[in-house]
């Protein structure tokens, strides 16, 4: 694995939690998924049991398997591995932070609890501190995310001052559109070296302009291809042909998205293109319908993101 010290930067893929048809996790693919991203999509870098992966709805038990597995698989493989370890009782927060720095992971990442919520600044650090301080060692990472989470505390209210009470604090997951919010993180912060990592993919660009070192986000297992010749677009200062990736890119999450787009039409649209059973997602959450696969499956054709012939034999039972 990578230094821990290492800055996280560059695309890392919102990781999805393979599952069997009968909703228990499925381990045995996990090392061809990371085969996948690294040679197929050029993405080495992970973001493990968070929203894309069903981390919510697993076990604490499953958490830790999940994470194990990706850990053993991503060895020498992978740069950096960052496990999501946020959960609404912080005992079991604490449990799964430990558990990360003893596999060995690269990061651990936390959620705002979203139940009994945290309702200001201060209240909000002193639960992410009590579980970054179970992980001393690990570089911490807040995951902003205020649409499922209910939370609106702003990230950079957030972010003022926070390394004085976290002190291993090296970065944000930005899980919303709000690019003011997100470009005064960036501008209040430019001293301090954090990882601005957008998880909006499909407005990376303009997050980029503003200042965004990485993103997370969930097409990265299937679009790493396409979005990281959007970043050497940029990184060229190229930025017609960056625009015009980013616009190939929303093509296809717009149509998506007008037909309901969400974990479960993810996990269809990665077992779709890689041919690595994806399963379906856990309850409450139902599988994809036939018809989106379908309309999906032409979409990617018709934008030239993948031919008919690189479209692989997955379980896409409906």
């Amino acid at each position: 694995m990578a230094s821990p010290k290492k800055k996280l930067q560059g695309l890392v893929a919102a990781t999805i939690t393979p599952m069997t048809e009968h909703g228990e996790i499925n381990l045995s693919v996990i090392g061809r998924y990371v085969d996948y991203l690294v040679e197929e999509q050029g993405v080495k870098n992970i973001f493990v049991n968070g929203t894309t992966g069903e981390g919510l709805s697993l076990s604490i038990s499953e958490r830790r398997q999940v994470a194990e597995e990706w850990m053993t698989k991503g060895r020498n493989k992978l740069d950096q591995i960052v496990i999501h370890v946020g959960a609404l009782s912080l005992k079991e927060s604490q449990e799964l932070a430990r558990h990360a720095a003893e596999i060995g992971a690269d990061g651990i990442a936390v959620i705002a609890p979203f139940f009994l919520k945290p309702w200001n600044k201060d209240v909000l650090i002193n639960f992410l501190k009590e579980v970054a301080a179970a992980a001393p060692a690990l570089p911490f990472y807040y995951y902003h995310i205020p649409a499922l989470t209910g939370v609106k505390i702003r990230a950079e209210e957030l972010l003022d001052g926070i390394q004085e009470k976290i002190p291993t604090f090296q970065g944000l997951k930005f899980s919303d559109t709000d690019l003011l919010d997100f470009g005064q993180c960036v501008d209040q912060n430019r001293e301090q070296q954090f990882a601005f990592l957008f998880g909006v993919d499909e407005q990376l660009l303009s997050a980029l302009v503003m200042g965004a070192t990485g993103a997370v986000g969930s097409t990265y297992n299937y679009l790493g291809k396409k979005t990281n010749q959007m970043l050497e677009a940029f990184e060229q200062k190229d930025f017609s042909s960056a625009l015009n990736h980013q616009f190939c890119i929303q093509r296809f999450i717009n149509f998506v998205l007008k037909l309901g787009f969400g974990v479960s039409q993810t996990k269809a649209i990665m077992t779709l293109v890689s041919g690595i059973p994806m399963g379906p997602p856990r309850p409450p959450l139902q599988r994809a319908s036939r018809e989106f696969i379908d309309e999906a499956k032409a979409r990617l054709e018709s934008l030239d993101f993948l031919s008919s012939t690189d479209l692989k034999d997955g379980n896409l039972e409906s």
